[in-house]
C-alpha cells in the first residue's frame, strides 16, 4: 500500500484519509487469545530490529508486528514456529509497503547478527509456505490500516505558532517541530510494545500519540481545536490512551534513571524540555480537559532505548503443530509442513 510521495501534503489528503478511516472501522477482530501472549514482546522486538537494520518504514514495521498479532490470535504456534512466522510478516509487509529494492532478500537476513546469535536459518521453501499461510489466513488481504498510517496526516498541524510553551509563546517553531516529530515516533513505538493498544482504533492511537507528545513538550492546549477538528476526535476520547501512553513512558524513563546508576546519596538532575526521556507526573493533566501543563520535569539525558536487547534463556521450546484457536476459520485445503527448524528459545520481557 505504497502511496506516492507525501500524500498528506496532496489535493486528495483528506479523501485518503477518509479512506484509511472507513478501512479501519472493518479490520478483523482481535481477542488476546494467544498460548504465546507473553513472548508477544520479544517477537515485537525482533521484528523492530531487523526492520531497523533495512531502514524499512514505520508502516512497514507496524503492519508486520500487527499481522504477527491476528495471527497468533489464531493459532497455538511453538516457540520456534514463532521465528518463521514473525519474519514472514515482515517480508510480507515490507512487499506490501516498501519498494521491490527495499525488501529484505533471503542471503541478507540469514547474514544478520542476531540470526546467528538465535541459530536461525531461513529457507526459501520455508518462508514460501509460511507466506501462503499467513496470506490465506487473511484471504489475501494486507489492506490494514495502522497507526503508521495515520501519524504523518496529523503532524503538519500539531504545532503551530499560536501554541504556547510553558504558558509562553514559542521562540523556535523549527526545533519545537523536530521534538515533536521524534516523540511522536517514540510513542507509535511504545505502542507497539503492548497488545493493550489494539483494542483502539488505530487512527486514534495516532492522534493520542501527537497528543501526548504535546504533554510531553508542555505544550498548551494539549488538544487543541484545529487538531480536534482534523482527526474528528475529542480530548475525552483520547484520554484513555494517553495514559497508557504516557504511563509506559514514565515506566521507560525510571528504567533509564536505573540504568544511569548515580552515586548513593547524589540528588537526580533535573532540567527541561529534552529528547526522549522526561518523567511525567501524570496526576495533575489527567484530571482536567486541555491543562496547561506546568508541573516540573524531571529529565534523563540518556533516552531509554526504543528496543532492548535480549539474549537467548533456557525457556522449552513446544514442538506441537500450530493448531487453530478458531475453528471456523476456512483455509484452503493445502498442507503446510511447519517443522520446528530453530532450536533457539526466547525469554518473556514484560514492560
Amino acid at each position: 500500500m505504497e502511496l506516492e510521495g507525501q500524500w498528506w501534503k496532496g489535493e486528495l489528503a483528506e479523501d485518503i484519509y477518509q479512506a484509511l478511516r472507513y478501512k479501519e472501522l472493518r479490520l478483523p477482530a482481535y481477542k488476546g487469545q494467544s498460548p504465546q501472549l507473553s513472548l508477544r514482546r520479544y517477537f515485537a522486538d525482533l521484528i523492530a530490529i531487523v526492520s531497523n537494520r533495512f531502514k524499512l518504514c514505520p508502516a512497514a514495521r507496524h503492519l508486520a508486528v500487527y499481522l504477527l498479532d491476528l495471527f497468533m490470535d489464531r493459532y497455538d504456534i511453538s516457540v520456534q514456529q514463532l521465528h518463521m512466522v514473525a519474519l514472514s510478516c515482515l517480508l510480507l509487509a515490507s512487499k506490501f509497503e516498501e519498494r521491490e529494492d527495499r525488501v529484505p532478500k533471503l542471503e541478507t537476513l540469514n547474514s544478520l547478527g542476531c540470526m546467528s546469535s538465535m541459530n536461525l536459518v531461513l529457507t526459501k521453501p520455508g518462508l514460501l509456505h509460511m507466506e501462503l499461510l499467513l496470506l490465506e489466513t487473511f484471504q489475501w488481504n494486507l489492506y490494514l490500516p495502522t497507526a503508521a498510517h495515520f501519524i504523518e496526516y496529523y503532524l503538519p498541524v500539531a504545532v503551530n505558532e499560536t501554541d504556547l510553551h510553558d504558558g509562553w509563546p514559542m521562540t523556535c517553531m523549527e526545533k519545537t517541530m523536530l521534538y515533536m516529530s521524534k516523540y511522536a515516533d517514540y510513542f507509535l513505538e511504545v505502542s507497539l510494545q503492548d497488545h493493550a493498544f489494539l483494542r483502539f482504533v488505530p487512527s486514534l492511537v495516532s492522534a493520542a500519540c501527537v497528543a501526548s507528545s504535546r504533554v510531553i513538550l508542555r505544550l498548551s492546549p494539549s488538544w487543541p481545536p484545529r487538531l480536534q477538528r482534523l482527526s474528528a476526535y475529542s480530548w475525552e476520547q483520547l484520554l484513555p490512551c494517553v495514559q497508557k501512553l504516557l504511563i509506559a513512558h514514565d515506566s521507560d524513563v525510571k528504567e533509564a534513571n536505573k540504568q544511569k546508576c548515580p552515586p548513593s546519596g547524589a540528588p537526580p538532575a533535573q532540567t527541561v524540555f529534552q529528547a526522549p526521556g522526561s518523567s511525567v507526573s501524570l496526576q495533575p493533566f489527567m484530571q482536567r480537559q486541555n491543562t496547561q501543563y506546568m508541573q516540573p520535569l524531571v529529565v534523563s539525558t540518556q533516552a531509554p532505548p526504543t528496543y532492548r536487547t535480549h539474549t537467548a534463556a533456557s525457556l522449552q521450546a513446544s514442538t506441537a503443530p500450530l493448531q487453530s484457536l478458531e475453528p471456523k476459520v476456512n483455509l484452503p485445503g493445502r498442507q503446510y509442513q511447519l517443522n520446528p527448524l530453530y532450536p533457539c528459545s526466547a525469554p518473556c520481557f514484560d514492560r
